[in-house]
Order: C-alpha cells, then structure tokens, then sequence
C-alpha cells in the first residue's frame, strides 16, 4: 500500500470583512505578545542547566515552534484571502454573508446559519462554511424555495424561511 494521498480540496480563498479582522487580530497577538512571552520563558529555561532533562525548555521550545506554525500560516493565508465587502444586489437569496434560517420538512425543526469563508466557520455562531454541502446547497435560494442535501445522516429537505445581510438581534 502506498502513502500517497489525493492533495485535499483547496478551501475558497474568501472572507468577510470580520472574519479578516479577527485572524489579523489573532497574528498581531501572536506576534507582538504570546511569541515574545515565550521567547522570554524559553531563555530563562534554558538559562537553568542541562536542556535534555529541562521539562520547562522542552515545553517552550514546542510552544514556541506552535505559535511559528500558525504565525506563518496566518501571514500566508491573509495575503491570499479576498475580503467580500459589497452586499449582493439581489438581498432576497441567499449568497456569501447571508444569515438565513431553515426549516427541515420532515420535522419542523428551524436553525439559523451564516455563510462564510472557511476560515472563519464557528458551529457555536451558526457561521456554516461556503464549502459546505448546506451552504452550496442553499446557495442562491430565494424564501420559501425548497432544496435538498445529502447531510452525514442522510437526505434532508429543507426550506428557506428568512435571509438577511443584517446579524440577527439576541433574543
């Protein structure tokens, strides 16, 4: 059996404007306090003695080379992403940004989502990702339309009951 494997789906290189913000926020704090932090913590270790046995060394160093990883990959990742600023003309479907609800036929059930880019997807919020099957199935629908998805679980029919450019008001 061979180790190579199919490269993955590249993910859609978009964002909103405050999913932008927040992982340009998330490398300045990497940047100018956490990796400072443990850079200092790293020298007073090894400052102690012998660093084969030094946990707090041993420790930081992987810290350290942690906060390098994602300072790289968020340095790379924001030079690549477009930022989606102008709302659709069409406010009525359902397209990037859009928070629209859903009602599952079979049971009545209705859930509230946001589309955005896969860098900024949050199950917490209800931010489902552009690239999800949900999303690109929902894609362009218009209230009231109907539309079918082939979730984990099987098939399920849904139907649009609000979409909105506006986040919604805590209830």
């Amino acid at each position: 059996m061979s180790r190579w494997r199919p490269p993955p789906e590249s993910s859609t290189a978009i964002i909103t404007r405050e999913g932008f913000e927040r992982l340009r926020d998330e490398l300045n704090h990497l940047w100018r306090e956490k990796r400072p932090e443990v850079v200092r913590a790293l020298s007073a270790a090894a400052a102690e003695g012998d660093r084969s046995e030094n946990a707090e060394y041993q420790y930081r160093k992987k810290q350290l080379g942690e906060i390098d990883r994602r300072v790289r990959y968020l340095s790379k990742r924001l030079e690549a992403l477009k930022v989606a600023e102008q709302l659709p003309a069409d406010r009525q479907a359902v397209f990037f940004g859009a928070w629209f609800e859903i009602e599952r036929e079979d049971n009545g059930e209705s859930v509230r989502y946001r589309i955005v880019g896969p860098d900024e997807t949050d199950a917490a919020l209800g931010y489902i990702s552009v690239d999800s099957p949900l999303a690109r199935a929902a894609l362009k629908k218009r209230l009231d339309d109907e539309f079918e998805v082939m979730l984990p679980a099987g098939p399920a029919r849904f139907v649009i009951v609000d979409v909105s450019y506006e986040a919604p008001v805590a209830r």
